[in-house]
């Protein structure tokens, strides 16, 4: 029977069952450069921003969370309701999809090689950056949500393993953990601050959600309950990774005083650092799980990104400017979403053998710091809307956090293409 036409579970459901489309969005949201930003934060300031990071979690809950109800609730995809509020959402979006993907796929390819590099040090770089491009795309290509999901869940475990594991190792002050859970902002931390209250836990894979949730068979008012454990319940183990991170870099790099490199490579600095106080063991356990982090968004990107790209394109083919009837949103096997996983795939290993250039990598980060802002205002419109339900309109209380988070992006955003633009010109 198909899922989406069958009752939702029962109360006695094991909960752990009820958990599947949120686990892909946070593991696809939390890469290495997510963990870097929690381990440098942590790093400068010890426990101090914990409530920041904790904070930024709870957002992503209600971000998510407004994702999947417009979908349950209106029938609706993300990408629909974005149509809606008029044609320069498809302008954006079609300009935003087409650079960042190609930009991405070469930093998703380098992440995923460089715990692999530093594991199997004879082989060069770009060769696993290479493999790792393409066993994802063969493993999405391929394989059913299912199995995608199984994958996640597996990598999850792993992820769980290094992170947490090594927060466990590191032993961590509970008495300071528990204060860090108390707002305060030391002098020179504003910025921080707001890079963990918005930058952990993605950013267009989190507009991905409602397309896992119809690759999931979970399509109507009924699984708004099951939808909403499945969300809360990911984003706290995001939260759970965040903290363990936190106490990572509070423990083992603040009292020390040692730096991390920028990027990615910082989690090499953090494995070296294992290896130096726990043995060589350790060490590899956290490249491993350094590996799964950056694989699980490299998969959850060509699954997720591809299905609204799909989307995308059956929205610029329908015919006319009617929004009535919405187009039947593309599957992966669809060949606009195959399309888009061949483009995250090969012209970005271009990238991998060439200096980046400069005004493509400009135009990346100009369009990516619009790009959270973008799904949070849309989402307050469209949340408000009499496309839905009033039942499953936001209330009041619903209209101040998602505002909150609105302001937040808006002022990450702005600050964000400011320095684009300060590149630009010097």
């Amino acid at each position: 029977m198909d899922e989406g036409n069958a009752p939702a579970p029962q109360d006695n459901t094991p909960r752990w069952r009820l958990i599947g489309p949120g686990l892909i969005a946070a593991a696809t949201g939390v890469g290495a450069g997510d963990l870097v930003a929690t381990l440098v934060a942590g790093s400068q300031f010890g426990y101090m921003l914990l409530w920041a990071a904790v904070f930024g979690c709870l957002l992503k809950i209600i971000l998510v969370e407004s994702v999947g109800r417009w979908y349950l609730a209106s029938g609706q995809t993300l990408f629909h309701g974005w149509r809606s509020l008029g044609r320069w959402t498809t302008v954006y979006f079609g300009i935003y999809v087409v650079i960042w993907g190609f930009v991405y796929g070469a930093t998703a390819m380098s992440s995923s090689a460089l715990p692999l590099a530093a594991l199997f040090p004879a082989i060069d770089l770009k060769v696993f950056a290479v493999l790792s491009g393409l066993l994802g795309l063969a493993l999405v290509w391929f394989g059913s949500y299912a199995l995608f999901e199984k994958l996640i869940a597996v990598l999850v475990g792993v992820m769980f393993l290094a992170v947490v594991g090594s927060a466990v190792v590191a032993a961590p002050n509970l008495g300071e953990l528990a204060t860090g859970m108390v707002p305060r902002m030391p002098p020179g931390s504003l910025f921080y601050v707001l890079g963990l209250a918005g930058g952990v836990g993605g950013t267009i894979t989190l507009a991905a959600y409602g397309y896992w949730l119809k690759e999931k068979g979970w399509r109507q008012p009924r699984w708004m309950a099951v939808m909403r454990i499945d969300n809360s319940v990911a984003y706290v183990m995001t939260g759970i990774f965040v903290v363990a991170m936190l106490i990572v870099g509070a423990e083992l790099l603040h009292a020390a005083n040692i730096s991390l490199a920028r990027g990615d490579r910082g989690l090499l600095d953090l494995a070296g650092v294992l290896g130096e106080r726990y043995g060589r063991t350790w060490a590899v356990i956290f490249l491993v799980g350094f590996w799964a982090s950056s694989f699980s968004s490299l998969i959850g990107v060509w699954n997720g990104v591809s299905l609204m790209f799909a989307d995308f394109v059956a929205h610029l083919l329908q015919p006319g400017d009617s929004l009535s009837e919405a187009p039947t949103a593309p599957g992966t096997s669809s060949k606009a979403a195959r399309f888009y996983m061949l483009w995250l795939t090969f012209p970005p290993m271009l990238l991998l053998f060439l200096d980046r250039p400069f005004m493509l990598i400009v135009g990346y980060g100009a369009l990516g710091a619009l790009f959270m802002p973008f799904l949070a205002l849309t989402l307050l419109f469209l949340m408000n809307s009499k496309q839905l339900p009033p039942q499953w309109r936001n209330g009041p209380f619903s209209n101040l956090l998602l505002g909150i988070t609105c302001a937040l992006f808006v002022v990450l955003g702005a600050r964000e293409l400011i320095s684009q633009l300060q590149a630009l010109a010097g």
